[in-house]
């Protein structure tokens, strides 16, 4: 058995909340830099150096990559043979976000009711995913999200008929509709299968996954070159003015689901993709 002190979860919390909004993960920030090489578009070009200069502007400054520094949300795997001392992992993770956003000087963005709209002025709570798993580590990754992309997501309970081609066609609708709206060059994270939130869940956890972790199978693996390519080929362009790099990456999970249901979800993010992760 591995003890963990939540007081260490804490320090480490706090430090990834900080080191995610002021860096990309090193493969978005390759794909994201290296974009510029194959954009046709002169402006598309324009804008994509742009960005690159805040990133540089970000890092030499330390000053967040974009000033929605998003609501925190958590996908944490638990060995079994983990044991948390000193308190909850929850409450740990939540001070863990309240120290790094308001000593981190990052934007508070969270408001404890959705209608009475009072901000916590700390950015808690977070989002938590958990994950049993085996073994003895603490697997903690942070994304945090902002909501001019999230609010651009979607969810098509399609019908088993609509097959692979009623997949295609609610990606493209969700990224068409999203249109400037989600700070293009976006990735794209899609689930498909499971039940209405098993999907979601899916998609957004796909975000997650670096560029350079393929997925396994054939038909997958397809399908995120061919809506990579349709994607790029509607020509909204960085910054949503026209170009043909709409899109940096397709990530697309799938799971087991019911004989009468198809989910497909999609999870759009803009092109700060932010994501750490921390094993303890």
């Amino acid at each position: 058995m591995k003890n963990i002190k939540t007081a260490d979860i804490v320090n480490i919390v706090s430090e990834m909340c900080i080191q995610a909004n002021h860096y990309l993960s090193d493969d978005m920030n390759s794909r994201l830099k290296n974009s510029v090489n194959t954009e046709k578009s002169e402006l598309g070009k324009k804008v994509l150096n742009q960005l690159k200069e805040n990133l540089d502007i970000a890092d030499k400054e330390q000053i967040p990559i974009c000033q929605d520094t998003g609501m925190a949300v958590f996908f944490v795997e638990i060995g079994q043979e983990v044991h948390i001392g000193g308190g909850l992992l929850t409450d740990a993770i939540n001070e863990g976000v309240r120290k790094g956003y308001t000593e981190g000087y990052l934007r508070k963005s969270v408001v404890s009711d959705p209608i009475e709209r009072i901000n916590t002025k700390d950015n808690t709570p977070a989002v938590i995913h958990y994950d049993y798993v085996a073994g003895d580590k603490l697997k903690i990754t942070l994304a945090p999200k902002g909501f001019g992309s999230e609010n651009m997501s979607r969810v098509f309970m399609l019908k088993p008929a609509d097959g692979i081609e009623g997949v295609k066609e609610a990606i493209l609708t969700a990224v068409k509709d999203a249109g400037p709206n989600a700070c293009p060059p976006m990735v794209v994270g899609v689930g498909i299968g499971g039940t209405f939130e098993k999907s979601a869940l899916m998609a957004k956890q796909a975000l997650t996954r670096s560029f350079d972790d393929r997925p396994s199978t054939p038909w997958v693996k397809d399908l995120e070159d061919e809506m990579l390519e349709k994607i790029n080929n509607l020509g909204i362009g960085p910054g949503g003015l026209g170009g043909t790099t709409t899109a940096l990456a397709v990530n697309i999970n799938t799971y087991a689901t019911h004989i009468a249901g198809l989910p497909v979800a999609i999870n759009i993010c803009c092109h700060v993709n932010r994501h750490i992760t921390r094993e303890i």
